[in-house]
């Protein structure tokens, strides 16, 4: 038995909770995946996956089998990095996440990184706070990208860097397209917000409840028109029909070349929240870790940060 190989799979059917979607994930098929792991539980003297007519989760000492896993795996492809890199020439994926409205700002990260270093492949994810905190407690993300207070507050041990602070805009269809780009109009209430048709993210999503808080202080019942778990159909919802969206700055900044929309600010209340880079401080770090915390100390990243996550021109 290939015990790495069967470590790995076990981490994909915790990813995916599924036999089949697992074994896709693997590049192998569902009855390959089912014998490796019926090898681990010979190897290791256990049961370790609950088995019915589908996936019905991991047995308690399948779930220190999994912690166990995710370690060595990271262990494994932090000695490959080692191994096929050199620290001015690094190898090897590196998983990011970031909360959805924060995708922006992680893509810009990657690309930067990417160009900077060929020999990376940054794989990027979208996750719910929720997921990024899991993430990197069990070791299968690198670098996460969200709200910092909060993770901060839930989680010890990370290291954090600082990069913006989020405002927050209604998004709605102008009136009159502008000539060049979207235009930044006068600022609204939350109140007056609270009054439009909606289209906001699901309330399982940090965003919202930072949206919710602040429509709370209004005194106005929320109801929102549509709700999504994704960001795209935000802007597409707003371009498609009567709806208005709540979006902090960097997204309003993604979408600057629709000439169609505009963002107008927030105000009363004044909401704004730190978005930050954060990883463990315990683990190895890998060559493509190193590389990508260089990059957030280096001079040209927060040089691009100012300009790109800096408020909207009113």
């Amino acid at each position: 038995m290939n015990l790495l190989a069967a470590l790995r799979y076990l981490v994909a059917l915790d990813e995916h909770r599924h036999f089949g979607r697992a074994a896709q994930a693997c590049h192998i098929t569902q009855p390959a995946l089912s014998n490796a792991l019926r090898a681990l539980e010979q190897e290791f003297g256990a049961v370790i996956v609950q088995r019915g007519r589908s996936f019905e989760g991991l047995t308690h000492e399948g779930e220190a089998v999994l912690a166990t896993a995710r370690r060595m795996l990271r262990d494994n492809e932090v000695l490959r990095q080692e191994l096929r890199s050199t620290e001015a020439s690094p190898q090897g994926r590196l998983r990011l996440a970031a909360v959805p409205t924060a995708m922006p700002l992680l893509a810009r990260f990657a690309a930067t990184l990417q160009a900077r270093h060929p020999g990376i492949v940054p794989v990027m994810l979208s996750m719910s706070s929720r997921d990024l905190e899991q993430g990197l407690d069990d070791l299968s993300l690198d670098l996460a990208l969200g709200y910092s207070e909060r993770m901060q507050a839930q989680r010890v041990g990370l290291r954090s860097w600082p990069q913006c602070i989020e405002r927050y805009y209604l998004l709605q269809r102008a009136r009159t397209p502008s000539p060049e780009h979207l235009a930044i109009g006068p600022p609204v209430t939350w109140a007056e917000a609270a009054r439009r048709p909606l289209v906001l993210l699901t309330p399982d999503m940090h965003n919202r409840a930072i949206i919710d808080a602040a429509l709370r202080e209004t005194g106005l019942p929320l109801a929102p028109a549509i709700e999504t778990n994704a960001v795209l159909p935000l802007v597409l919802t707003v371009l498609a029909g009567d709806v208005c969206s709540v979006m902090p700055g960097a997204m309003v900044a993604a979408v600057r070349s629709e000439r169609t929309l505009e963002a107008l600010p927030l105000v009363e209340p004044d909401v704004r929240t730190p978005i930050g880079f954060m990883t463990q401080r315990g683990p190895r770090v890998s060559r493509a870790l190193q590389a990508a915390l260089a990059l957030l100390d280096a001079d040209a990243w927060k040089n691009q940060l100012a300009i790109h996550c800096g408020d909207l021109p009113e």
